[in-house]
């Protein structure tokens, strides 16, 4: 064992150069969710040379990879997102995005690229796998429904035993990385909510029924929710992204639409809170005479990680980059990650990947116009994935 991951993490090295090349190229033509045909077929072309067998989909862009070993031993699976973001790139890099409006603001362009570089590693050594290797190509990572769930439908798992994924992290330098046992991501649901009131003369507002000031009680109410009503012990996060609403300024309003999300790390307190938002609703909208529409989505799950796959992650991680740079990040987040799908199924373990360089002003935070991924830290990722999916197969 110790021998082939000498092999590979010496493979790894002579291929680095090759991987930043293509992490370019993906960062140059960026695709939103269910648009990543470029990605997909860059990827494809770079896999069947390394030998692996293609598994498509005719209704989104995302492909399976195996490396069929010996069907008697174990499978491990590497998963990377493809998909970017609606947002105007302004990092001045060489291999900035060329598509308008649209660019690589979250990382995903580097996780494909580290799960390229680990695919092509570790078939240079197939005669000598412990077992086999399933890559997942994923798409729609940004999109409310998630990609993960089209990818399970269509049998990304089947025959898998565990699963590794990792994110680009801007707030940890290049040289670490950070873990987190048990719940490390929060679920993620949307809501939209309707106030329907009466119009009048902005001068006779007692004629009408005022759906902005209805929506200004509800607002107020549902911020009120977390900090009253849930048990602190739990977090939870009811944020308003949007309100919409309003025809003129000497109107009264009859309709307002506001839109949000919901995070939470509780199944339980999950659960409670759309009760507890129609509750507020409704006794508002009762007393002021409004009628209502409350439309709740369940998303993505929290992220739980499998305490045994993050010992292997931990343990391997620590023999590339030391022990000192191997952070427990102890608190999750209130971010959704639709990695937490494949969780939910199977034993697996998502962590973060320092990307942090201020020489290279990659200390940004996702979702940023000037975000940008240091390219050092993709050799890092591949030899901690390649170093995982090997031990799970020793384990296995």
């Amino acid at each position: 064992m110790k021998t082939l991951k000498t092999k590979l993490f010496a493979t790894i090295d002579e291929i680095n150069d090759k991987i930043i090349r293509i992490r370019h190229d993906l960062h140059k033509h960026p695709e939103l969710s269910g648009q990543e045909e470029h990605t997909k077929y860059l990827v494809k072309g770079i896999l069947e040379a390394s030998g692996y067998k293609i598994t498509e989909s005719d209704a989104h862009y995302g492909l399976v990879a195996d490396m069929q070993i010996d069907e008697k031993a174990g499978t491990v699976a590497i998963r990377a997102d493809m998909d970017a973001l609606p947002i105007e790139e302004q990092t001045g890099k060489p291999y900035s995005s060329r598509e308008p409006g649209i660019m690589h603001a979250c990382g995903h362009d580097s996780h494909t690229a580290i799960a390229l570089g680990t695919a092509i590693a570790l078939a240079e050594h197939r005669e000598v796998l412990p077992g086999n290797i399933r890559f997942i190509f994923q798409p729609s990572e940004e999109s409310k429904d998630g990609g993960s769930i089209q990818m399970i439908e269509e049998g990304a798992l089947e025959g898998v035993d565990g699963i590794f994924g990792l994110h680009a992290y801007p707030y940890l330098h290049t040289g670490e990385i950070g873990y987190k046992y048990g719940v490390m991501m929060a679920s993620a649901d949307i809501f939209t909510i309707e106030i329907f009131g009466r119009s009048a003369h902005g001068a006779r507002p007692h004629e009408g029924v005022d759906a902005i000031l209805v929506t200004s009680m509800i607002v107020n109410s549902l911020n009120h929710i977390v900090s009253r009503r849930i048990d602190p012990l739990h977090p939870a996060v009811i944020s308003l992204g949007t309100v919409e609403g309003g025809k003129a300024s000497n109107i009264i309003c009859d309709h307002v639409i506001l839109k949000g999300t919901v995070r939470t790390i509780n199944e339980e307190v999950r659960n409670a809170i759309p009760q507890m938002m129609e509750e507020s609703i409704k006794g508002i909208c009762k007393s002021m005479d409004a009628k209502y529409h409350f439309e709740y989505e369940f998303g993505q799950p929290e992220l739980i990680n499998d305490d045994a796959m993050v010992d292997i992650v931990v343990n391997e991680a620590k023999g590339v980059i030391g022990e000192a740079h191997c952070i427990d990040l102890k608190d999750p987040v209130m971010g959704g990650e639709d990695f937490s799908e494949y969780l939910k199924l199977i034993p697996g373990a998502f962590f973060r990947l320092g990307t942090c360089n201020e020489a290279k002003e990659t200390c940004v935070s996702q979702h940023n116009s000037r975000f940008d991924v240091d390219d050092n830290a993709l050799q890092i990722g591949m030899k901690i994935m390649g170093a995982s999916a090997l031990a799970f197969l020793q384990k296995e």
